[in-house]
């Protein structure tokens, strides 16, 4: 069993992206999927663009940020397991994620031209192809405010309820070729909910992430509870300690060298 939940991390902590800012994943088809709603006339995709980048504080504001440290905890109620999460971001495009959990740590980083992971599931090694693309655009800095360079095709989709309140879905297709699903509140303008598939080792991975208690800091806002499902796994990220504008050594994001191997023990002298 312990390994069975180590392998079910791997896939989805180490390979879905939890740098603080990206936004996150979900399947179309859980039990999870909002209500329709006709009640809010519903704009195009780009109004709905400009007003999420204008309610996380604007473009001018997040290129006034170019590092963060974020502190935080996760918790997998159904494993009654629970950890520590720090992640480090660097401008333009660099980041590192360190899980510990239940005595397991799960690494995750990108210098901006490598993208690489280590985890107890599948050890040291450097993405490539759909996985590496995933981590490239996820560790752009400023994300949130450059989505429209990731996808080729947006539509809105209507407006539906998640909880008590209304979101515009819009579907928006990546230049990877992948439909993402993002929800927005109609009043505030944050995202609430987005839907992605992640690619993996093991294959591709639908995660559904709800972000909420958004934080302005420094002039943007920031959400500080973020909760992740999928068919493997269920868990909830809590950030505890933020700082941005702090001072990030380009090499902490690089791949670490691999430890060297462990010589054979010398065989005692014939007699």
């Amino acid at each position: 069993m312990k390994t069975n939940w180590k392998k079910i991390f791997a896939v989805t902590v180490a390979s879905a992206a939890l740098n603080f800012a990206a936004f996150a994943q979900a399947p179309a088809g859980t039990d999870q999927k909002p209500a329709v709603s006709a009640s809010v006339a519903t704009p195009g995709a780009d109004q709905i663009l400009d007003k999420y980048v204008n309610a996380i504080g604007g473009a001018a504001a997040w290129h006034k940020i170019t590092s963060r440290i974020a502190k935080g905890t996760i918790d997998i109620p159904a494993m009654n397991i629970s950890g520590t999460l720090e992640s480090h971001e660097k401008a333009p495009s660099s980041m590192l994620v360190v899980v510990n959990i239940a005595g397991a740590t799960f690494e995750r980083g990108c210098d901006g031209t490598t993208a690489w992971s280590d985890d107890p599931q599948n050890g040291l090694r450097t993405e490539t192809g759909a996985e590496a693309e995933d981590s490239l655009r996820q560790s752009d800095f400023y994300h949130q405010v450059n989505m429209r360079k990731y996808y080729s095709k947006w539509n809105v989709t209507g407006t539906e309820k998640i909880g008590d309140q209304d979101n515009y879905a819009v579907e928006a297709t990546s230049t990877a070729g992948d439909l993402d699903k993002m929800y927005f509140d109609t009043k505030t303008g944050l995202m609430a909910r987005a839907i992605t598939t992640v690619h993996t080792p093991q294959g591709t991975v639908v995660i559904q992430t709800d972000l909420s208690d958004y934080h302005d800091l420094d002039g943007i806002k920031l959400p500080f509870t973020v909760h992740q499902s999928s068919a493997q796994s269920d868990y909830t990220i809590k950030f505890t300690d933020v700082q941005q504008n702090v001072q990030l050594a380009d090499s902490q994001f690089a791949k670490p060298a691999p430890e060297p191997a462990t010589a054979p023990a010398a065989k005692p002298p014939t007699q």
